[in-house]
């Protein structure tokens, strides 16, 4: 691959110093990674920071002016205190500096600049304590006339910065590599270029990092972006065309469909109908099927996944399903093996694996899985095991995909002699730009409609911060549906307190959606299983109730025997944590109880929500909360409160987290590969990007005439990337 100045290392540039202190910071090697380290604003020397917006604990960089300069000797020890009072017109902040006097000679009244640190509060008044500055040259500002105005206005970039390296630091080593970067070759191709009036990729570079206008930089971050959605869409398209020309075993369906099929005591909608059509042309080709079928809670995935797995036992092929906790992987394999009825069942021989299951169980299950006798495999995490090996694996089912890390699917499909097909379910709706960009390489399928007679769940905030007294009023809320023979769920974010973060047994989502950062959401400790169990079961409202905890800790035994006394009826009121989040169906279940809501993400709400009201009676959802009104917590749980529509909701979801790393292990939350580009925002964007790259592709599969774009994917796709790619 030919060496792109992109790909220079920065001590060349900068040197030793200089570039081992942005490594340190910000993880930078190349000339690259710091090209792309864009601003995150731009401020102006002509104008202030509105410092009444600052927020305590923040680290902030400001532009201000210096109205006034006190320095006063320390009471308790030698020394002296400089404070230097700064405003934006309006408010005023402090500076302080401990012994330092000298900074009185240059921060001057009347001085502007740039000041970098985290705002701290002494005495009601909001100070920066030893922050960074650059002050402007003041001798240009004396200056009348266009210059003037010219000079007070250019956009200054303020740069993602720490405590270590400040933005002005950032500017001015940008400065030096922009100085002497020689031409660099574009990945976007020049009549893609052309036809989207885009700069080329080293003029980007400039304008984002020293406009002279704000014009300037919006065309260069439109340039960037694109180029960013052209590049990864590019990745997405080759590795969709390298996994089509795998061979994989067709598996077509006979009697064994058939007779399922007319043995349904049901019609199957229109878009399982649809769905399980385009699964079967899958499953009939020699490629292998990549597809994510997404769909609403309850709308009938399960159930088209199953019939997937009859088409390939059809030919003696195993099929495997994946769920993400012991609950969940005993009741798929309860409900698979009713579904299927006892002889089908009996042909068939559904059989369970999971982490607990007793040595002879265990021996007994993998001897079942290898020689073939069991077509259709359940489990957790186990089967991803070495000792699990499969003598026909055809299909490979991923029950609730967000709760897995790529390794884990891969190691599962690897035991396939042939690649398997592969079938993703989620009932987390996607938001279309999302599909093209962290499931880019998949087909994805969309169940929209519910089974006919299902009634609309009722869904109400409880706001105690607001209303204390309803807390009572849940639990009498809660007996009048028991009182009509139905059962209900509380659902709490923790076991105790020493488990503060959720169930061990269920891999969730991202803790609230980045609620850890709305104090008023964390500030309490959780509500737990072990205290609210037995307060539940000496509440007078639910006086004589059987009231039980279901939770990750429990043994194997004590979780499915606790749900089958459930579903039995044998227990009225279950306190669970997120272990019941997804799949688990008793009909008769009418309420849910989501106490201190506010620490759940939209998504766990909206999967929550959807335990109750699966069966002929309404469902009810009560979610409980202290968070104050208008704040970021208290918004979250009233959007779920708000609409049933998952697709909305997994719309909100996205723009209340990032995006996750889009081409490695990492999908959702966390510090996003992205870095100009916002799936939640920029999909006509990434839409035109893949049309773009489609057509690039078409034309040219093996980029030999895109030398430029070739060896920007070799470097958007580092070691663990590529091997990620590589087996997804």
């Amino acid at each position: 691959m030919t060496s792109s100045p992109l790909d220079a290392k920065l001590s060349s540039a900068l040197g030793d110093r200089s570039a081992n202190s942005l490594k340190k910071a910000f993880g930078m090697l190349t000339v690259g990674d710091l090209l792309t380290h864009y601003p995150r604003r731009y401020a102006r020397r002509g104008e202030l920071t509105a410092l009444s917006e600052l927020v305590v604990g923040e680290s902030v960089t400001i532009v201000a002016e210096v109205i006034e300069v006190v320095e006063r000797s320390m009471r308790e020890r030698k020394g002296s205190i400089l404070e230097v009072r700064i405003t934006d017109g309006k408010g005023i902040l402090v500076l302080t500096f401990f012994n330092q006097a000298w900074r009185k000679n240059e921060l001057t009244p009347g001085v502007r600049g740039i000041f970098a640190g985290k705002v701290g509060e002494y005495r009601g008044i909001r100070q920066l304590a030893h922050p960074d500055y650059e002050l402007f040259e003041a001798g240009d500002e004396r200056d009348s006339g266009p210059e003037a105005k010219k000079w007070a206005m250019q956009p200054i970039p303020i740069y993602p910065a720490t405590s270590t390296v400040a933005s002005w630091q950032i500017a001015k080593a940008l400065g030096v590599v922009l100085d002497t970067l020689p031409p660099v070759d574009d990945p976007v191709p020049l009549e893609v270029r052309t036809e989207r009036e885009l700069l080329d990729l080293g003029q980007a570079y400039q304008l984002i990092h020293r406009p002279e206008n704000d014009a300037q930089w919006r065309r260069a971050r439109d340039t960037l972006r694109f180029q960013e959605a052209f590049v990864l869409q590019a990745a997405l398209l080759q590795r969709r065309a390298a996994l089509r020309e795998q061979p994989a075993t067709p598996r077509t369906p006979g009697a064994e469909l058939a007779g399922f099929d007319a043995a349904l005591p049901f019609t199957l909608t229109d878009d399982q109908v649809l769905v399980g059509d385009e699964i079967a042309r899958d499953l009939a080709s020699d490629t292998p099927m990549n597809r994510l079928v997404q769909g609403e809670v309850g709308s009938g995935k399960t159930l088209v996944a199953v019939r997937a797995m009859l088409a390939v036992a059809e030919s003696g092929g195993q099929s495997a399903l994946l769920a993400p906790t012991e609950v969940l992987a005993a009741q798929h394999l309860r409900s698979i093996v009713q579904t299927l009825g006892p002889d089908r069942a009996a042909r068939l021989r559904p059989v369970l694996l999971t982490g607990q299951l007793g040595q002879a169980e265990r021996r007994a299950a993998l001897l079942a899985i290898a020689s073939g006798a069991s077509r259709i495999v359940i489990g957790t995490h186990a089967l991803l095991g070495d000792k699990v090996q499969f003598a026909d694996l055809g299909l490979v089912v991923v029950d609730e995909q967000h709760r897995f890390g790529v390794e884990q699917r891969e190691s599962l499909r690897r035991k396939g002699a042939r690649p398997p097909h592969v079938l993703v379910l989620t009932a987390t709706p996607i938001p279309r730009t999302v599909a093209m960009t962290v499931f880019g390489d998949l087909d994805v399928s969309t169940i929209a409609m519910l089974p006919a007679g299902r009634i609309p769940i009722i869904s109400h905030v409880v706001p105690l911060a607001d209303k204390p007294g309803w807390w009572n009023r849940v639990w009498a809320r809660l007996g009048e549906e028991l009182e009509q023979g139905r059962q209900g769920f509380v659902v709490v974010p923790a076991i105790d307190a020493a488990t503060p973060e959720d169930d061990l047994d269920a891999l969730t989502d991202d803790p609230a959606d980045g609620s850890a950062d709305d104090t008023d959401a964390v500030a309490r400790p959780p509500a737990t299983v072990a205290e609210l169990t037995p307060l539940l079961r000496a509440h007078p409202a639910l006086a004589g109730r059987r009231v039980e905890p279901l939770h990750g800790r429990m043994s194997t035994e004590e979780k499915d025997a606790t749900m089958q006394a459930f579903a039995r009826g044998e227990i009225d009121v279950l306190v669970a944590t997120t272990v019941i989040e997804v799949g688990v169906d008793v009909p008769n279940a009418s309420t849910m109880v989501v106490a201190d809501a506010d620490r759940f993400g939209v998504s766990q709400l909206h999967q929550l929500r959807g335990r109750v009201g699966r069966g002929g009676v309404p469902g009810l959802c009560l979610f409980v909360t202290a968070a104050q009104q208008g704040s970021l917590a208290r918004e979250r749980v009233e959007a779920v409160a708000a609409t049933l529509d998952g697709f909305e909701l997994a719309q909100i979801d996205l723009e209340l987290r990032r995006e996750g790393d889009v081409l490695g292990a990492n999908q959702s939350g966390g510090r996003s590969s992205l870095t100009l580009l916002r799936v939640a925002t920029d999909g006509d964007l990434i839409i035109a990007a893949r049309e773009a790259a489609a057509g690039v592709l078409e034309r040219d599969a093996a980029l030999s005439g895109h030398p430029a774009l070739k060896a920007a994917l070799d470097r958007r796709l580092d070691e663990a990337t590529r091997e990620f790619l590589a087996k997804n």
